[in-house]
């Protein structure tokens, strides 16, 4: 059985489903490993230009797998400490993949996204959500704490220094409805209309310039670690500019709109 199933189902979009439901797709490194893969193997598919990750069953993912944490390879005569640190670096490795991917990644949130699952569905671009979806920043109910694999930095940006600190400190959940009003998913939608939601947006996005989205996409994070507003509106308006004056794009634009047609951007 594999425990990540890669699909491509829509034109130019690419869904990863986490596909161990009997254990909520918990984050065991046999998921995990798997799952790496088919990030650094997505992220070098020119053909995909969205990328939507999925859970099976009845989770997104329900963070570390407290019965069975499975095994990473190399670690032969390494000690506990030296092993867990190998540990945390491959799954912070997964969600800087997630971010330094040129596609964008769109979370189809099924159902619980706790813990690391949370923290997965915090590093994509967009998440959408159907009413059974839920949050938690399960490590504090744990004993230990709530913020791992970029938490801390993630979820305060994407709904607020407030109500993050509350839900991270009282490891409460957050149903859909609230995630919605907040911001973490910008739509609740039927659970059968959760994907064709999702390839409807990855079909808008498909349909515009690729290196237009590629820059948005590093801009957008860019500024979630910018220390300086006015240099980073530097970078904003190089990046404005380098799509401007190195393609045809604009002129295209300003045809098909005088035209009445979609534009065809060639980059």
């Amino acid at each position: 059985m594999s425990f990540v199933l890669v699909d491509r189902p829509h034109p130019n979009v690419t869904v990863i489903t986490l596909n161990r439901p009997e254990r909520m797709n918990a984050m065991a490194f046999d998921v995990m490993l798997p799952f790496k893969e088919q990030l650094d193997a997505v992220a070098h598919d020119n053909d995909t230009r969205v990328v939507i990750v999925t859970g099976a069953g009845e989770g997104f993912c329900s963070g570390a797998d407290q019965k069975m944490s499975g095994t990473i390879p190399h670690i032969d005569g390494l000690t506990p400490t030296v092993i867990a640190h190998r540990a945390g670096k491959l799954l912070d490795d997964i969600v800087l993949g997630i971010q330094e991917m040129p596609q964008p990644v769109i979370a189809a949130v099924n159902g619980a996204a706790v813990g690391g699952g949370l923290c997965l569905a915090a590093a994509c671009d967009i998440r959408v959500g159907s009413p059974e979806a839920y949050f938690r920043a399960a490590g504090i109910n744990n004993g230990l704490t709530a913020t791992e694999l970029g938490l801390s930095f993630l979820l305060p940006r994407i709904i607020g220094a407030g109500r993050s600190t509350e839900l991270m400190l009282t490891g409460r959940d957050m149903d859909a409805a609230e995630a919605e009003r907040c911001g973490l998913l910008t739509s609740v939608v039927p659970r059968e209309q959760l994907l064709p939601t999702c390839f409807e947006i990855a079909d808008r996005i498909a349909g515009l310039s690729r290196i237009g989205i590629e820059l948005t996409k590093k801009m957008t994070l860019a500024g979630l670690e910018a220390t300086s507003f006015r240099s980073h509106m530097r970078h904003e308006m190089n990046a404005q500019l380098y799509v401007r004056l190195t393609t045809k794009n604009w002129d295209e634009s300003v045809a098909a709109r005088a035209e009445g047609r979609a534009p065809n951007f060639r980059d």
